[in-house]
């Protein structure tokens, strides 16, 4: 079980970061032939890519359903993209995979967006949680003076920025 950090946090990013949803939607359950190798070829990618941090990847959380979501932070979509067409890394095979054994046809769907994100438009919050989100994938720190309120964390951070540019 993970440890509950009691009280309030947030995120100290030190960068803009990328974040990527990722998922996939089992439309026809009496079909694993389809849906299982889909499900199989995450696991393989996640391991790759913290056996390798220099791929970009900062961390991630899973949710497992008919729906699956994958939620990660990267250094920058550049990191994004590059393991995504390495064909030394397991994405491209997969992706190949799924382009030839499903396709078009309806059993397995497939989902992603990716949203880059300035620091300095970084807000987060967690209370009574254990570390997760941003706060896991880079810095959690208390909530203090100046961060109590959503808009005071993302004026501190845009105030830092303009003071630099």
């Amino acid at each position: 079980m993970s440890k509950v950090y009691a009280g309030r946090y947030t995120a100290q990013p030190d960068q803009d970061v990328t974040v990527f949803l990722i998922g996939m939607r089992i439309n026809k359950v009496h079909r694993p032939d389809k849906w299982v190798p889909v499900v199989n070829a995450m696991p393989r990618m996640l391991k790759h890519l913290v056996t390798h941090p220099d791929a970009g990847l900062l961390g991630f959380h899973n949710w497992f359903g008919r729906t699956t979501l994958l939620l990660s932070y990267w250094q920058s979509s550049q990191h994004l993209r590059r393991f995504a067409s390495d064909n030394e890394a397991p994405h491209a095979e997969a992706w190949r995979a799924f382009r030839r054994n499903v396709g078009d046809d309806g059993i397995v769907g497939i989902w992603h967006e990716t949203y880059d994100v300035p620091a300095q438009n970084l807000e987060v919050v967690y209370g009574n949680m254990p570390r997760f989100g941003l706060g896991k994938a880079t810095a959690q720190v208390p909530v203090g003076r100046g961060s109590h309120t959503a808009k005071q964390r993302i004026n501190r951070l845009r105030d830092t920025t303009s003071a630099v540019g």
